[in-house]
């Protein structure tokens, strides 16, 4: 590996096992900016660098985001002894990474088996928590796909409704329905378009203008105009649906 290393990449490896920031696990934390002052170098260099050492040495990881460095060999030549001390202090380091994938890559050069034990643990409980995750977001799509295709059936029976009994409908008409079905149900948006068929009212203004009355009372499903209607003594009633719309023309 070394020889396919330019001096600048050996000085740069070097920096990157013996810095201040380095820790008995082999990840740490250290920003690009930081990188720079310490070698002079620019924070492109630094970038360029990194890149070279992560895609075509493969020595190390770098997290943009959490900015943490691994060493992936670290533990080869690092953690091959154990005791409670070095456990303790593996243990208290591990517990600080953020990015606990970065612990994968070091783990599996881990010659000692009490300390990749204790590495394990953390990796294990990343990829637990990186499924449930997952697993909540895909539930949590197949949910909103399934709201956007029941939303989208329902509006199509209110459009094919229209369609069928009162003609060819505008792409405004289509939009009106879509926004009186997120007050309403469907079902009561089809049933005003019935009540105005039966009095032989085919406009867009008729049926909107029940879907008005009925919204002022706060009667969004068919069950709660019907119940309504049965609770009255006069007005407006399933067998007389006219008495209060008519008068509005």
């Amino acid at each position: 590996m070394l020889e396919e290393m330019t001096p600048e990449d050996k000085y740069f490896y070097l920096y990157l096992l013996t810095n201040p920031n380095t820790t008995q696990i082999g990840v740490y934390q250290i920003t690009k900016k930081q990188m720079a002052f310490d070698l002079g170098y620019s924070t492109e260099s630094i970038s360029s660098l990194l890149e070279r050492f992560n895609n075509m040495h493969n020595l190390v990881k770098y997290n943009e985001t959490t900015r943490e460095m691994a060493i992936i060999n670290w533990g080869k030549y690092n953690l091959n002894k154990a005791g409670k001390p070095v456990i303790d202090c593996v243990k208290k380091e591990l517990s600080e990474v953020k990015d606990k994938t970065l612990l994968r890559e070091i783990m599996t050069h881990i010659p000692n088996e009490s300390i990749s034990i204790e590495f394990s643990r953390y990796v294990d409980d990343s990829c637990n928590d990186t499924l449930t995750i997952r697993g909540q977001k895909e539930k949590e799509k197949e949910k909103e796909k399934e709201k956007k295709k029941q939303k989208q059936n329902n509006n199509e029976d209110a459009v094919a409704f229209y369609q069928e009994n009162f003609g060819v409908i505008s792409p405004f008409l289509v939009q009106s329905i879509e926004t009186w079905e997120e007050d309403m149900s469907p079902e009561a948006v089809i049933e005003a378009m019935k009540r105005a068929l039966a009095q032989n009212k085919r406009t867009w203004s008729y049926i909107e203008a029940i879907l008005k009355n009925w919204n002022s009372q706060n009667l969004k499903t068919i069950n709660d105009v019907l119940s309504h209607e049965l609770s009255r003594k006069g007005g407006v009633t399933p067998e007389k649906p006219e008495s209060y719309i008519d008068n509005l023309f």
